[in-house]
This record gives structure tokens, C-alpha cells and sequence, in this order.
């Protein structure tokens, strides 16, 4: 169960509790952030790309990795961006410490998220977006250069992927519009919906070979085309 801490918000003065996350290492183990006491939160005032991701090593493997900088809606309105000094250490469950790390099993269930996200705003959306594609296997996950029709789009080695949390099905002019972009790019792409996507867009889809994949609000996407199907089972 996730540790909640007391925030103080220097907007209304009020304390709120503040469940801290745990993501999912690679290796299995869970990356919690130890967040600083002593200094106060910082009050978002707009947001930048650079400033929502914190990079932090997995106690158990000490792999790198970047994730969400934990933050807070206070319901005065304000959002605080939360200090933090490292990670949380892990219980290895009295092996021999000196052994190495065991290593996750190569099979697409181990792919999926250990401990997916909940989507309740379109920053969630992007971030269990990330947090599945590098369970896929994909690393260096950015904002792409350009910017989609529609949504959010993410950059990694050889992939691009849009990721579209509004509330209306994903057209034909956006997947092909994707297509377009990875082609010049000699990329692979991938389409992320949070409201699915129009029947034409779904053969287009198809005829094209971009994976198409529909975000639950439980945080794990589910493959709608043969072309996700595959990514899934198959990864990076």
C-alpha cells in the first residue's frame, strides 16, 4: 500500500496527504521517490517538458530511468511540484546480497506494467503511455519535434507515437498523418486512444500497418489490430 505523506500548500496554508507513487522497474522491483521534508514544494506556474520528468535509479538494479516529477492538485486550485532526494530502498527478501539481480522473464506478460496507471487527466494518459512502452522495451522516451494533429506526440530510437486523450475516436487523418511523419523519419509508429477509433480509420490502420492501441482508464493499453497484437507480444 502506498505511503502517504502531509503537504503543506503555501497558496491556502492547508496540509493534504500525498499518496507516493511506485513505478515498475524493468527488473520487477518498484521505484519509489523519497520526497525531501525539509524543503517546501514549488508552485507550478506553467509547464515545460523537461521539468515533468525526474531521473531516478532503481534501488535493487540501480538502472536509470526517467520518471513523472510527483506533484499535487491542492483543491484551492494550486498544483505543487514535490521535492525529492533519491529513492526508497527495497526489501531483496533476505537473499545473498552480493548476487546479481534477478533478471524479468522474456514474455509479454512480463512486458505490460507492473503497476499501471490510472488516467484520470491527460498528463496520465502520456505517462502510462511511456511506462508501456518501456516495459515494450523502448528507452529514451521524449516529446517528438513535431507536433501531431491531435494530442501529445513521444519520440524514442526508431519510434514515434501519439498518444490522444480527448474524448472523440482517433480519425483517418491522424493515423495517416503519424504514418507520414514515422516514413520521413524512417521510424516505426504506434497510436495511442483514449476514445478508440472511427471504422475507417481502423482499415486504414490496417492497410498501413500502424499498431493501434486503446487506453483504458485503468492505465494498460489493449491492442485493437493485428499490427498491435504484435508489437505487444513481441516488443522493441
Amino acid at each position: 500500500m502506498s505511503e502517504s505523506v502531509p503537504v503543506r500548500c503555501p497558496a491556502c496554508r492547508r496540509e493534504r496527504l500525498y499518496a507516493v507513487p511506485a513505478w515498475p522497474c524493468a527488473c520487477g522491483a518498484a521505484v519509489t521517490p523519497l520526497l525531501d521534508g525539509a524543503a517546501p514544494p514549488a508552485v507550478v506556474l506553467h509547464r515545460a517538458w523537461a521539468e515533468e520528468w525526474i531521473t531516478l535509479r532503481c534501488p535493487r538494479c540501480a538502472r536509470p530511468a526517467q520518471w513523472p516529477h510527483p506533484e499535487l492538485g491542492c483543491p484551492c486550485g494550486t498544483v505543487l511540484r514535490l521535492p525529492v532526494t533519491g529513492t526508497a530502498s527495497v526489501d531483496t527478501g533476505g537473499g545473498d546480497p552480493g548476487a546479481a539481480p534477478a533478471t524479468a522473464p522474456d514474455s509479454p506478460r512480463a512486458r505490460r506494467p507492473a503497476h499501471p496507471l490510472i488516467i484520470r487527466t491527460a498528463r496520465d494518459a502520456v505517462t502510462a503511455t511511456v511506462l508501456y512502452l518501456r516495459a515494450l522495451g523502448f528507452r529514451d522516451i521524449r516529446r517528438a519535434d513535431q507536433r501531431p494533429t491531435a494530442g501529445i506526440g513521444l519520440a524514442a530510437p526508431g519510434l514515434l507515437a501519439q498518444v490522444d486523450p480527448s474524448v472523440r475516436p482517433a480519425t483517418l487523418r491522424d493515423v495517416e498523418c503519424l504514418w507520414l511523419t514515422a516514413m520521413t523519419e524512417s521510424a516505426r509508429c504506434v497510436y495511442f486512444s483514449l476514445a478508440g477509433y472511427a471504422d475507417d480509420t481502423r482499415a486504414a490502420a490496417d492497410r498501413l500497418g500502424v499498431p493501434l492501441f486503446a487506453l483504458d482508464l485503468t492505465g494498460i493499453p489493449r491492442p485493437v489490430n493485428p499490427a498491435a497484437d504484435a508489437l505487444d507480444t513481441d516488443g522493441a
